[in-house]
């Protein structure tokens, strides 16, 4: 079937397929997801199990990841690196906010342009 012939109404499971979770999970698990954005292994210790844990510290670690790499690499570069670093320290920190607000929600959502990373993987 040509995709000129599909319904426009009709959604692709695939796509929603990480947005859907257990809503017992969810509700057990919300406020060690939200924990896993300042402390990532918290769920790796304590919630092995959690779809929904173990999604949000690997958001955690993708976050403290690029963190690092930002303030090691902005760091070592001479003036321009010092003018960017507080500009990436921000975007770490709305980042992580965003981040702390879906696992809040109980939202299953990638953060904006590092969410699509995955490195931790979940049950």
């Amino acid at each position: 079937m040509s995709p000129y012939n599909e319904d426009p109404n009709e959604t692709d499971p695939s796509a929603n397929a990480a947005s859907v979770t257990d809503p017992s999970d969810v509700s057990e698990n919300k406020w060690i997801a939200v924990i896993a954005y300042i402390v990532f292994f918290l769920p790796l210790l304590v919630a092995k199990q959690s779809r929904f844990a173990m999604y949000h510290a690997n958001q955690g670690l993708v976050l403290l990841l690029f963190s690092l790499a930002s303030n090691i690499v902005l760091g070592l570069i001479p003036v321009v690196g010092w003018i960017l670093l507080p500009i990436a320290n921000l975007a770490t920190l709305v980042l992580a906010i965003i981040g702390i607000i879906q696992a809040a929600n109980g939202q299953l959502k990638p953060l904006p342009v590092l969410g699509k990373i995955s490195i931790i993987k979940t049950p």
